[in-house]
């Protein structure tokens, strides 16, 4: 390790290749609000960015250019989408998000097997892993047989609107954000959707994905699909929905669920994955391999009554995640491998 003053600030390189462009993902918003966090910690590291030349076109300020190896004069780089360089020069920290590419078959065979090689990869290089769920990480141990001893649990943030509408002033429409694919089991809500009265909608807020087609084979009068919806939309949308419904397949956290609760929605969601652990008991769970299942819940939550209940654990579950939260246990992460200074009481 290089020689350098102790009273200077630690240097973290991150890869914020993805928090860049006119319709990031969850990646790209995770990557965007924990860097933002990051940089307001009173005794956190100072950041370097780095974006990577494939998608450098799309960085407004691209001062570093990140190449194949890890960036020479940082303490900790940190690949927050689960790749790192090829060549290691620092200590090595690297997000895990989900590992659908291995679970199931959610996408094309080739970027099954693309994917799933950076993945491993990634892994190889990391002296830490940070996973964004407990399921997220029990997934690294079973899939990449990392040591579970070396693997840190640090969940997405959820930033709370200044007002949240009430319940009664809300319109009879049912909101799913996400891309249309069949992880995100977008025929199957459809297919639920069905059960409800024809004076309630379905809005389906999302770009296309894997097999988007046969996900939208012939649509109900009542189902409209909206495309990417850029965040100040959805921020209306979040306000005028009843029901909030994210009856996903695979998801290694769930972002969209905590933006509900956050905006005072009450939120259907699955038995599956990551999405019991992040909605607790502030959502309806229901089997997302069954339709029926599906449809009840939908069904349950015409309740006026029954929407105001999970409105109000949903608020409160939501307050229990933030991005300053995140950003503080990143930052001890990047402390525990020793080249980052400690807080200062």
């Amino acid at each position: 390790m290089r020689d350098r003053d102790p009273n200077v600030d630690s240097i973290v390189g991150l890869d914020a290749t993805y928090s860049v462009g006119k319709q990031l993902s969850g990646v790209g918003k995770y990557s965007l609000a924990l860097m933002d966090a990051l940089t307001r910690l009173h005794t956190g590291p100072r950041l370097r960015r780095y974006y990577r030349p494939h998608r450098w076109v799309w960085a407004p300020f691209p001062k570093r250019l990140l190449l194949d190896s890890t960036p020479r004069g940082v303490d900790v780089f940190h690949g927050l989408n689960q790749r790192l360089p090829q060549k290691k020069r620092s200590k090595t920290v690297c997000t895990f998000h989900d590992l659908f590419v291995l679970s199931g078959e959610y996408s094309t065979p080739e970027f099954r097997a693309r994917f799933a090689e950076q993945a491993r990869e990634a892994a190889e290089r990391s002296d830490r892993i940070i996973a964004v769920s407990q399921f997220t990480a029990n997934q690294v141990v079973e899939y990449l047989g990392y040591a579970r001893d070396q693997v840190r649990v640090v969940p997405h943030g959820v930033v709370l609107p200044e007002h949240v509408i009430g319940v009664e002033q809300r319109e009879k429409l049912v909101l799913t954000v996400g891309a249309v694919q069949k992880r995100k089991n977008t025929r199957r809500l459809i297919e639920a959707f069905r059960a409800m009265p024809m004076d309630w909608q379905l809005w389906i807020a999302g770009s296309a994905g894997y097999e988007a087609a046969e996900m939208l084979e012939g649509l109900p009068d009542n189902v409209r699909v909206l495309g990417y919806v850029p965040d100040a939309e959805l921020e209306v949308l979040y306000a005028r929905a009843s029901v909030f419904a994210f009856p996903s397949l695979d998801e290694g956290f769930g972002i969209p669920v905590l933006e509900a609760m956050a905006h005072g929605l009450p939120v259907l969601t699955s038995t599956s994955s990551a999405l019991p652990e992040v909605a607790g008991d502030a959502a309806l769970l229901v089997d997302p391999l069954r339709s029926d299942a599906i449809a009840d819940g939908l069904l349950q939550l015409m309740d006026l009554g029954r929407r105001q209940s999970l409105v109000l654990l949903g608020l409160e579950r939501a307050r229990q995640f933030s991005w300053e939260k995140s950003a503080q246990m990143t930052a001890a992460v990047y402390r525990e491998l020793g080249t980052i200074q400690p807080e200062v009481p």
